[in-house]
């Protein structure tokens, strides 16, 4: 049986938060109108906004400032610079993971300047078994490298998210979340804030369970995402890592996979009423789902979902 009591809600034990650049897609390369993000900070609903890069400078004043009178939590997300200018951390050409490592710096002063609590990243594409130690040992570096960027500038945690390695996906080197734990001991040695995100929508692409996911990497799980999925489903649309909304008839994860997430981040200890960590919706419209019916949508899922862990 939980231990939860029938008036606890999900939001006493994490800061619920959406992230912005999936919700609405023309942001993901620092442009686009991002009053949007102004109006989620606004919102009673959640107490967490992840965004990506605001190349505006006086948007991204706009958003400090929103973000500051309302008391929210931004985190920063870096995953669009790597993947709209096809950037490699991993890159067994030197030049190139150069490359990659100065973009992700570029955007440093912006992430600190919003004030964001956390600084989220991906790996580059997957490699062959030949290369992969030395693809894991050039991310390793890439990471230490800026994760001393950040700590040069303050106290922003570096967070790395760990992806599928499908063809039809992101096909990310990392992988696995033992291979992102093993990454994380090693980037720890120097910088103990760095951590792993856990994420619901990738889970059934990586062919783990919360729980598989849980024992392999929770020890190093700093932050979290709640979404969908659909998986080997050829010539479908939404096939792959495209966020569907929860539930949708194609895809992986619904209301009793919601729960059984929560489940094992409760039981692990990542949701508790001390600390509230960031649990954010990672999902995108599709069809005739307009962004605010995403969110009614996933907040209603995100309710019947709690409802049954407090009865567990």
């Amino acid at each position: 049986m939980s231990n939860l009591r029938v008036d606890d809600r999900i939001r006493d034990y994490c800061r619920l938060g959406i992230v912005h650049y999936m919700l609405y897609k023309d942001t993901i390369t620092g442009g686009g109108d991002h009053s949007s993000l102004i109006s989620l900070l606004e919102s009673p609903e959640f107490d967490a906004v992840e965004c990506a890069w605001i190349n505006d400078d006086a948007m991204r004043a706009a958003v400090t400032r929103c973000k500051a009178r309302n008391g929210k939590t931004i985190a920063f997300g870096a995953h669009p610079v790597l993947l709209t200018q096809d950037l490699d951390l991993n890159s067994l050409d030197e030049d190139h993971r150069r490359r990659a490592v100065s973009a992700v710096r570029a955007v440093v002063p912006q992430a600190y300047e919003l004030g964001a609590t956390g600084f989220a990243l991906l790996s580059g594409p997957a490699t062959g078994e030949a290369d992969r130690a030395r693809a894991t040992d050039r991310l390793v570096r890439s990471l230490t490298e800026i994760a001393d960027t950040l700590a040069d500038r303050g106290a922003i945690p570096l967070v790395l998210v760990s992806f599928d390695q499908l063809d039809y996906g992101k096909n990310r080197l990392i992988g696995p979340n033992r291979a992102a734990a093993a990454v994380a001991r090693e980037v720890r040695k120097s910088h103990p804030s760095f951590g792993l995100m856990l994420d619901l929508s990738h889970l059934p692409l990586q062919g783990e369970t919360p729980r598989e996911a849980w024992d392999a990497a929770g020890e190093f799980v700093v932050h979290a995402h709640m979404g969908n999925c659909v998986k080997d489903k050829p010539g479908h649309p939404l096939n792959g890592d495209t966020h569907p909304p929860l539930c949708d008839p194609a895809g992986e994860n619904c209301v009793a996979e919601l729960a059984e997430y929560l489940q094992v981040l409760l039981d692990g200890g990542f949701l508790n009423r001390e600390t509230r960590p960031v649990l954010s919706f990672e999902v995108s419209p599709h069809g005739e789902w307009t962004p605010d019916v995403v969110v009614e949508h996933s907040l209603a899922t995100l309710e019947e979902a709690w409802e049954i862990v407090k009865a567990y």
